[in-house]
């Protein structure tokens, strides 16, 4: 079959290296791709908001099934455009419809959803600009740190945690009323923090039975020891060391069946992935939030721990039978760290040339931020590659892809030195 892929990540590159494994295979497009999707498929310059263009792509390439990578298509209804147009219905999108991916388009939608099937999650209250006074008095209500979230989709960098009640009322008035983070921030969450440690749960759905991949962790802030801006992930790693079986089994059965049977109960579409941001609370788990598609840098430890062909497993989602396929998964571990340009999540500069990527051996390069210009791979945004490893332990593994880094260089690079360090 022929497949095209959405997005230009590190996540949407380990989708294509996964699915040009499959003997089920034919053509392999990416929308709009970089330097390591060309590698192994074709790109299409194309956005993925593209909907008619993306239309006029699927008929020309004959595509079969469509991967959608990142949040904004879906959240912007292309599963819907897709089914309400006669000359492309037919053809198999792996992401849920408009109406389900509003959990991860708004957050006041998924606290509700969770509410509403017994999820456990942070209690949380939400405000408007006309509301903001009342705002302040909610805060004044909870102990701190305070958590804020814009309610839309802000590139990951919506949510803010505060220590001090004077500062989270002045982000509060800044979100709310100085529009911080545009639209997404018309309406922000406040919820109670909840202390702990964080996992990613990752499910898969055919809209009646589901999967569950393994779980991974991921480390967001920029700085070492957690410290700095928020980012959209500078590692992770997989299997999560204390996720023990009676956790796992909490949360499937507290979190992910609540989750599945939430969706057919409330009527909303789900053929896709859902990312499940878990923290550990003692030894509870509790929801932070709901992704309606892989995360990223995870999917580089988890797809790569995959043995089923990716390809039977999507189809199978597209062809509700998910019950049908078995799912192995590599005992090893994975993982990844992400290399950065200097002075990312902020400003940086593009266009800088990366050396040694011929001689890695022990690890997996997945491009993220990455094009070819001029017959050389240059950096192209904030985070550049992803360099995942396996081992017989998270530690063997972290090693291996330090070394591996020390064979990489571009001007200003930048990656943490301690992906791994809590545990």
């Amino acid at each position: 079959m022929n497949i095209l892929i959405l997005g230009s990540g590190g996540r949407e590159h380990t989708f294509a290296w996964k699915i040009a494994q499959s003997k089920r295979l034919n053509k392999l497009f990416v929308a709009p791709g970089n330097s390591g999707t060309e590698a192994i498929a074709e790109n299409l310059n194309l956005s993925v908001t593209d909907f008619e263009g993306i239309k006029t792509a699927v008929i020309q390439k004959n595509i079969d099934l469509v991967v959608v990578g990142p949040e904004d298509p879906l959240v912007q209804g292309i599963h819907d455009f897709f089914l309400q147009d006669e000359a492309i219905k037919h053809i198999s999108i792996i992401g849920p419809q408009k109406a389900a991916a509003e959990l991860e388009g708004s957050k006041e939608f998924a606290k509700e959803f969770m509410m509403r099937h017994n999820v456990p999650t942070a209690a949380y209250q939400s405000f408007t600009k006309e509301t903001v006074e009342a705002g302040y008095k909610f805060l004044e209500s909870l102990n701190a740190p305070y958590v804020l979230k814009a309610d839309g989709l802000a590139a990951g960098k919506g949510v803010l945690i505060l220590n001090d009640l004077d500062e989270a009322k002045a982000e509060l008035k800044s979100m709310l009323v100085d529009a911080k983070f545009g639209n997404a921030s018309n309406k922000v969450v406040i919820e109670e923090f909840l202390d702990g440690i964080e996992l990613s749960c990752f499910v898969l759905t055919d809209g009646k039975d589901y999967k569950i991949l393994p779980t991974a962790k991921d480390y967001k802030r920029i700085g070492e020891g957690d410290t700095g801006l928020n980012t959209g992930g500078m590692g992770a790693i997989s299997p999560v060391p204390f996720a023990t079986k009676d956790f796992l089994d909490k949360i499937e059965s507290r979190i992910v069946k609540p989750t599945v049977e939430g969706l057919k109960k409330d009527n909303l579409p789900y053929v896709g992935f859902i990312f499940i941001g878990i923290i550990k609370v003692g030894d509870e788990p509790k929801v932070i939030e709901y992704n309606v598609r892989m995360g990223d840098p995870e999917t580089e430890v988890v797809l790569p721990r995959l043995k089923t062909d990716l390809v039977e497993i999507l189809q199978a989602m597209a062809n509700q039978t998910l019950f049908e396929v078995k799912i192995e998964i590599d005992d090893r571990a994975a993982t990844t760290i992400m290399l950065v340009s200097g002075g990312y999540p902020e400003t940086y500069e593009k266009g800088k040339k990366i050396t040694g990527l011929d001689t890695i051996e022990d690890s997996i390069i997945f491009h993220a931020g990455a094009k070819f210009l001029d017959g050389n791979v240059v950096t192209s945004g904030g985070r550049v590659m992803a360099i995942t490893s396996y081992g017989e332990t998270y530690h063997e593994a972290i090693k291996k892809s330090y070394q591996s880094i020390e064979n990489l260089n571009f001007d200003k690079m930048y990656y943490r030195k301690d992906i791994g360090f809590d545990l």
